[in-house]
């Protein structure tokens, strides 16, 4: 009887931790919440920020090039951009702060990524969207500035066109 006590209270005390570690990562899964203001260099030298934005729906994708399912879901991020950019859609490629930049160009410039590349390379984008430590995370940003979907993992790219398509249709706010 003991044992299963002993064992309980260590199930019980590692869900705690599981959820103390994992609640912070899942904001803007329930409701939305409004997109950090921030500013960043683009590859090619451009400054902007998420505010330039606004009345655009945006996705941005934390993401690394050791990172295989990043890798992997580039192409359909691509497609994705590809399908809605006619009508404003913007994704923003967000490289974390750990990958080399002359990696992150190699791959932009050797994928022709037609959209946003941007280097971490403080960790302050990672940090302002909600402290992003797993990759690939995406964050799916309406044309009023608010966080209404945040994948943590490989991107359900069904979802996110769907989502899209009902955010485009939406007046901006």
């Amino acid at each position: 009887m003991k044992f299963v006590r002993a064992a309980t209270r260590v199930v019980v005390a590692t869900l705690a931790a599981v959820v103390a570690v994992v609640s912070p990562m899942l904001t803007g899964c329930s409701r939305a919440e409004q997109a950090p203001p921030v500013a960043y260099t683009l590859l090619d030298g451009r400054r902007s920020d998420l505010a330039s934005l606004r009345g655009h729906v945006v996705l941005v994708n934390f993401w690394s090039t050791d990172c295989a399912p990043c890798v992997e879901e580039m192409p359909s991020l691509v497609a994705n951009w590809r399908r809605f950019a006619p009508q404003g859609f913007q994704t923003l490629a967000v490289a974390m702060r750990d990958d080399p930049p002359a990696l992150v160009s190699n791959f932009a410039q050797a994928r022709a990524l037609p959209f946003g590349v941007v280097i971490d390379n403080t960790g302050e984008l990672a940090q302002r969207f909600g402290n992003v430590a797993f990759t690939p995370t995406s964050l799916l940003i309406d044309k009023r500035g608010r966080i209404v979907r945040r994948w943590i993992g490989k991107t359900d790219f069904e979802a996110l066109a769907a989502t899209i398509a009902s955010l485009q249709a939406e007046e901006p706010g």
